[in-house]
């Protein structure tokens, strides 16, 4: 098989990316006789009055056609007698940068278009950090529409200079500047006679031979394992596709993150069994002696990978919300996936200077450099070590979507000094001793809904009953503890964040924890379950309805809301998420306290016996 190149075609909304791709195709007679004949019919209607539209082999989406922009990544395969190629025409529209991303995630080489009338813009800016941020190595500028500034060489060497600047801002390497005109094929695929000033080789002819193997050498061998393949009981094998290096039989491997050692005792490659495989092969690893290994181990040898749960990295924030200090994702790296959260945003990246700015939040299409937190140690490498090791995106964990993506810089080594302290007197002990079972009661709801009422009730209640208990009310909490923090989406997030730590050493003390905060996002009571445990954390829905809260409204907060004398006020102008599947759910409109003491007791008897 013919050496492999994967391209990326990028730069801003209409400098002619798909119309540059489909030229090339057609000029090196690389499509059939019905996609040409396709390709002539559909061009008679559209904006280039009857000629060859060759945007239109890749812009296949109604939408594409009607708007004549890209919005989704078309890919291609084509070979030609020097090479094979998958390219990747990605859109250039801003609200589409995510797409463009995805393309890059995927490439050895970007090809970025400038329009010569208009030289470098934002986009063309973006869209070049975001290329070296996924590890792209090797660039071809492509200044086209040169038929619009008269092919003029003063043009040419002027814009030559502006992208030498910008490769220099972004620590550009392997740099290609060629002028062409996608729409009438100069220097396309063939060297233009409207630009005699230009002696170097054609775009083609430039993707043709350049080399990119260098930037596809990692240290060592790297394996994240995918699935553990168990057809029968006397067959045990771990599938994935090798990321760098290659495997023997008989070689010694280790698995991470148990750090045990194996041999390879049996190699398939698809459904054959070898003596060896390399980087790129999908493979199933026999070894010698049963260890423990599951998908999102990773099988090495001759290299050091990272073990932690901390890291610093580089992010586009690609989700429409904003991207807040605190808020805990699903981070998906290799086959891991796990909770983990952004702790820290050191500062954005200007897309147009390159300056590091503070930022408290992060909106979409901005990159930020940021510390990210795992729920648990992670096998990880610094993304110009190993790029499979070192890329990972994050994943909104209510609705499922990519909020980012983003590339490993260095671990965090804050927590690796430190040592988890085991104590001879156990939180079972503590338990045993106060002949009771620690949970924590949880209570939400809006301001006035009862929260605070039921859970001082409740307190009195089990404290009858001989039950030793702690009360953590909302107002108590940040006029102490918390009282550095606001009510901003930060602030609650990391409000919250700290109640759920303090709970847990409290149930670890072998207490009954009663907690009454408004707690208005999932996510957040979510990670509270996280830290202080699924089977001890019990959440209860204080539900009665806003307008019975602002007729109660015993602090005056929510007259206070309404005349715009509070902001960020929740159920007024900032959002309520209500629990979906709380264990215990409650309208306190609907009840006395005695009643719904009552009834909750009731509820409780369960989890508390």
């Amino acid at each position: 098989m013919k050496e492999l190149l994967k391209f990326i075609t990028c730069g801003s909304v209409d400098d002619g990316k798909s119309t540059l791709i489909g030229h090339m195709l057609y000029d090196a007679k690389l499509l059939f006789a019905d996609q040409q004949q396709s390709l002539i019919m559909d061009s008679k209607v559209g904006s280039r009055g009857g000629e060859i539209d060759y945007s239109l082999l890749l812009d296949g989406l109604m939408a594409e056609r009607e708007q004549g922009i890209t919005i989704d990544v078309a890919y291609r395969y084509f070979t030609t007698e020097h090479r094979s190629f998958i390219v990747a025409d990605t859109p250039g529209h801003e609200e589409y940068t995510r797409n463009m991303a995805v393309g890059a995630s995927f490439a050895d080489l970007a090809v970025i278009l400038i329009d010569a009338s208009k030289g470098i813009l934002v986009q063309t800016r973006r869209h070049a950090r975001i290329c070296a941020m996924m590890g792209i190595r090797h660039f071809v500028f492509a200044l086209n529409k040169m038929d619009l500034v008269g092919y003029d060489q003063h043009r040419f060497e002027e814009l030559s200079r502006d992208i030498r600047v910008l490769a220099a801002e972004l620590d550009l390497q392997n740099i290609k500047v060629i002028p062409v005109s996608a729409t009438e094929g100069d220097n396309v695929t063939t060297r233009s006679p409207n630009m005699p000033w230009y002696k170097d080789e054609t775009l083609l002819e430039w993707l043709e031979q350049v080399d990119v193997s260098a930037d596809q050498d990692e240290e060592g061998f790297v394996l994240p394992v995918q699935r553990v393949c168990r057809p029968d009981r006397t067959f045990r094998g771990f599938a994935g596709q090798i990321e760098s290096g290659e495997v023997h039989t008989g070689d010694t491997l280790t698995v991470l993150p148990s750090q045990e050692t194996a041999s390879v005792q049996r190699l398939f490659h698809m459904d054959e069994e070898t003596d060896c495989a390399s980087a790129g092969m999908p493979v199933t690893i026999c070894l010698d002696r049963e260890v423990d290994v599951s998908r999102g181990s990773v099988l090495v040898q001759g290299t050091d990978l990272q073990m932690t749960g901390m890291f610093s990295a580089t992010i586009l924030w690609m989700d429409d919300e904003k991207l807040v200090e605190g808020k805990s994702y699903f981070l998906k790296l290799g086959t891991q996936k796990v909770p983990a959260t952004v702790m820290k945003i050191d500062y954005r990246i200007d897309v147009n200077t390159g300056d590091h700015v503070p930022a408290k939040d992060i909106r979409k299409n901005e990159i930020a450099r940021c510390e990210i937190a795992a729920s648990r140690a992670i096998v990880f490498d610094a993304f110009e070590k190993h790029r499979t090791m070192g890329e990972f995106i994050l994943i909104d964990r209510i609705t499922n979507m990519t909020s980012a993506c983003g590339t490993v810089l260095h671990p965090l080594r804050r927590s690796e000094n430190l040592t988890w302290q085991e104590l001879d007197i156990t939180r079972e002990i503590r338990a045993a001793g106060l002949n009771q079972k620690p949970k924590t009661l949880w209570f939400t709801g809006l301001s006035g809904a009862g929260k605070s009422t039921l859970a001082n009730a409740i307190e009195k209640n089990l404290t009858l009953q001989g039950k030793h208990t702690m009360l953590l009310d909302g107002d108590n909490i940040r006029m102490g503890i918390n009282n550095n923090l606001g009510f901003t989406e930060r602030d609650r997030i990391e409000n919250i964040r700290r109640v759920s730590e303090v709970a847990k050493l409290l149930n670890d003390a072998g207490l009954i924890t009663l907690t009454a905060f408004i707690s208005p996002y999932r996510a957040d009571r979510r990670r509270a379950r996280e830290i202080i445990g699924t089977d001890d954390f019990i959440e209860i829905y204080v539900s009665t309805p806003l307008e019975e809260c602002e007729k109660r409204d015993v602090k005056g907060l929510y007259k206070k809301a309404r005349s715009g004398d509070i902001p960020n006020f929740t159920g007024i102008n900032s959002p309520y998420e209500a629990p979906e599947n709380p264990e215990i759910t409650i309208d306190t409109s609907k009840y006395s306290l005695e009643e719904a003491v009552d009834l909750l007791l009731k509820e409780l008897e369960p989890y508390l016996a």
